[in-house]
């Protein structure tokens, strides 16, 4: 379904360009040896076609391919995680034994009352 999507990425952000010039990111900052993923943002027409996921995928293969371990911050990283319990050795130690579920509806409050 998003194989065709490529991933492109800068400083700050890695990003999908999307064919009406729309685009889906995950922007991201690293510090102290760990890729923290900010914030994920797919544009509503385009969501449910897993372009969220395949960014998180990309950041973990950057992460993994750099020595960093992720520290999630946005709601849909925690989730990804929640899914993918495969994928925690990827996590920063102290994202590892927290109740993610508990963290995932922290982030999502947070996240809602940024919006207001």
């Amino acid at each position: 379904m998003t194989e065709e999507y490529k991933v492109e990425m800068t400083g700050r952000v890695f990003f999908i360009r999307l064919p009406d010039r729309s685009k889906a990111y995950l922007r991201y900052h690293i510090e102290n040896g760990k890729l923290f993923l900010d914030a994920t943002y797919t544009p509503e027409n385009w969501r449910g076609r897993g372009l969220a996921k395949k960014l998180v995928e990309y950041a973990l293969n950057y992460a993994k391919e750099k020595g960093l371990k992720i520290a999630p911050i946005c709601s849909y990283s925690v989730h990804y995680f929640i899914k993918n319990p495969d994928k925690r050795d990827m996590l920063a130690e102290e994202y590892r034994n927290i109740d993610l579920q508990k963290y995932f509806e922290e982030r999502l409050a947070a996240e809602k009352s940024k919006e207001g």
